[in-house]
């Protein structure tokens, strides 16, 4: 079966350069209408110029495809909110929406300001929430919608002088969790992508020229088709780069249960072992799966005491 995206509409950030760009490709090629969205910034988020944008629109009417540049910036909800309209007037939907628009303020976290922190949160976080919340109303009208958040293994596992960019990378995680469950009976699928790739954001890295020639966008590219198909999956975190692919998943260990009388940090310690036990590990599908968990565990024991 071949994936195709004709008759949908894309919104694509940050779709100037790099990923945003490889995607907004990939998808016009496919059939889409694509809304090439990009403020034209540098890496850092100064600046801003059309011409990225324009430029890929160039490219993707040369191959006969639809689409339109845009250069609303992603935390401004004036802006956004007309994109979206643009999009809806000119199209009359709109099917997908890739929030990849990112920018780098990289410092070790003594020495970041919290300026630097706070704007690449609202650029990652707030601008994918700005734009979600934007289209949200015509996808649940549709009863159809697909949702990427660009997340990244520097917020899922952790890297040197990304404070700022990695607590934006794993709130995408969370946003996605908790779309997934309120869009559920919409038609309304939100998955994730961590992407591996060789990109401006990524040329400070010391990345070799071999490794760069492997780490391609596009290879990244064909894993954010995937997510955004009329059969994606929903709430997954698809890892991308140099064409492997796999799935980061959160599980939460079956743990134990402490009666009230040995609730104590000692007790814990003492315990640790069997607390981050793999065995009987799951995935929760919401929140209060924890707290079921737990108070069955504590009723089985009154139970027990009982008899």
């Amino acid at each position: 079966m071949t994936i195709r995206f004709d008759n949908k509409v894309a919104i694509v950030t940050g779709a100037g350069k790099g990923l945003g760009r490889s995607h907004a490709l990939a998808l016009a090629a496919r059939g889409a209408k694509v809304v090439v969205n990009d403020l034209g910034g540098a890496v850092d988020g100064t600046g801003s110029t059309l011409s990225a944008a324009e430029t890929v629109v160039a490219e993707i009417k040369a191959t006969g495809g639809e689409a339109i540049a845009n250069g609303a910036n992603v935390t401004q909800v004036d802006q956004v909110n007309a994109m979206v309209e643009e999009a809806k007037s000119r199209w009359g939907r709109v099917d997908v929406l890739v929030n990849n628009a990112g920018i780098l303020r990289d410092k070790s976290f003594s020495k970041m300001t919290l300026d630097d922190f706070r704007l690449v949160l609202d650029v990652h976080l707030m601008g994918a929430a700005t734009c979600t919340k934007a289209v949200r109303d015509l996808m649940k009208e549709q009863q159809y919608g697909r949702i990427v958040m660009t997340s990244s293994s520097s917020g899922i596992y952790g890297n040197f002088g990304q404070a700022n960019y990695g607590a934006a990378k794993m709130g995408l995680v969370g946003l996605m969790n908790v779309l997934h469950i309120e869009g559920a009976k919409y038609g309304i699928k939100v998955n994730a992508l961590a992407p591996a790739a060789a990109t401006r954001m990524t040329e400070n890295l010391g990345v070799d020229e071999t490794t760069a020639s492997l780490m391609t966008v596009e290879s990244v590219s064909a894993g954010l088709l995937y997510l955004v198909s009329e059969d994606a999956p929903s709430r997954l975190i698809l890892c991308a780069g140099a064409g492997g692919y796999a799935a980061t998943r959160i599980y939460e260990t079956d743990g134990i249960y402490l009666p009230t009388e040995r609730q104590t940090p000692e007790n814990i310690a003492l315990h640790m072992d069997e607390i981050i036990d793999s065995k009987g590990q799951m995935m929760s599908e919401q929140a209060a799966d924890q707290s079921v968990k737990f108070l069955g565990k504590a009723t089985k024991s009154l139970v027990a005491k009982s008899d």
